[in-house]
């Protein structure tokens, strides 16, 4: 017990000088020989995972480097700037956490640690994620840059493909990239806290998302199409500038509803001019033949896939609410509210506007319905 006593002191000793630098080093640079006994011990016992968090450290200490045996490095509540450019030699490190440090950018030597899995970088001074690194963790499957200064994503995104969860609360992004659509395992986005006006349409690709946060944002809409995300359990729009729901938003299987502090349509009765129903010929043509190929059997659905662009046009037709009619381009919007707990079988008891499509003022002055048009003041 004592010669295993005994070499562990030597061996803490020689570990300790050799991450001492040469010249005198400024604070949190150098490692105390108390704080040096996690790294030995990491060392001389190989564990999976090694703590320096909290321990007033400017830099990383070189000897972290020669743990290549190492999982886990955490190194959070410290002063980092930039990391060591011998890091890679942790080849088998699937979780880094930084949080809470001084990095002003996502580490370059990070595109080389291609077995992350787990990469935290909360709270620091990260201004800028460069594309050449983002593009080279295809592993990482959770991602967290909250409480940064970040304001945009690169398009380089997209090759994160098995990244399940994404975080970047509190930045200041101005755009969600629309290269997020690649990323179809992703069950878990958080964009809370920035400055982004727009979703793409291109984020409804992601099917196995359950948890989509968005509050206090600048969104005015959400886009339509909304329920592609079959999955969609948890949604956080509060604090932002939505004036209704997008179509058929109530077919989603929400368990929770965020909304409040948006600037939702009240059903207030007005006055309403109706203007004489006429359909430009491009109209009339683009109804008939979205009516034709719902026929299988018609010579219009055989004939449109050898027409790719007129295919692409009427990809964007709508269907009447009342009468389940196609028509191109939104003829009549309109709104109708819904109850989270009758339609939705929510315990919330709020009633929310959702946006309706209708063909033809036909439809709109048709009995028994409770769709109400949209004034503009």
């Amino acid at each position: 017990m004592e010669v295993a006593l005994e070499a562990f002191t030597n061996l803490s000793k020689r570990v300790w000088l050799s991450c001492q630098p040469e010249e005198e080093a400024p604070p949190g640079f150098g490692v105390s020989l108390v704080q040096m006994e996690s790294v030995v011990r990491a060392l001389y016992s190989h564990a999976p995972s090694l703590n320096l968090s909290c321990k007033k450290l400017q830099q990383v200490p070189p000897c972290v480097c020669r743990l290549t045996h190492l999982s886990v490095l955490l190194l959070t509540h410290n002063s980092i700037s930039a990391l060591p450019a011998d890091l890679p030699s942790l080849q088998h490190l699937t979780e880094l956490n930084l949080g809470n440090n001084s990095l002003k950018e996502v580490p370059a030597v990070l595109a080389h640690l291609e077995s992350l899995k787990k990469l935290y970088l909360y709270s620091n001074q990260i201004t800028l994620v460069p594309p050449e690194v983002i593009g080279c963790l295809p592993n990482l499957v959770i991602l967290n840059l909250n409480h940064n200064h970040i304001q945009r994503l690169p398009a380089e995104v997209k090759s994160l493909v098995k990244l399940q969860h994404l975080s970047v609360m509190d930045n200041q992004l101005e755009e969600v990239p629309a290269e997020l659509g690649h990323l179809t395992e992703l069950t878990e986005m958080n964009f809370t806290f920035n400055n982004v006006s727009s979703l793409p349409q291109q984020l409804y690709r992601c099917r196995e998302l359950t948890k989509l946060y968005l509050a206090r944002n600048k969104l005015s809409h959400l886009p339509e199409g909304i329920g592609a995300l079959a999955k969609l359990q948890v949604l956080d729009v509060a604090g932002n500038k939505l004036s209704m729901f997008p179509v058929e938003f109530y077919l989603l299987r929400l368990k929770e509803l965020h909304c409040e502090g948006n600037r939702f349509i009240r059903c207030e009765p007005m006055s309403a001019v109706q203007h004489v129903e006429v359909l430009t010929l491009k109209e009339l043509v683009a109804r008939f033949v979205l009516q034709e190929d719902r026929n299988r059997l018609s010579l219009v659905h055989r004939m449109l896939p050898h027409y790719p662009p007129l295919t692409v046009l009427l990809a964007s037709g709508s269907c009447c609410a009342l009468c389940r009619g196609p028509f191109l381009t939104t003829w009549l919007e309109c709104v109708h509210f819904i109850s989270l707990r009758k339609v939705m079988h929510m315990k919330s008891s709020l009633i929310i506007p959702v946006r309706a499509l209708l063909c033809s003022y036909k439809c709109f002055n048709t009995s028994g319905h409770a769709y109400y048009g949209v004034a503009s003041r």
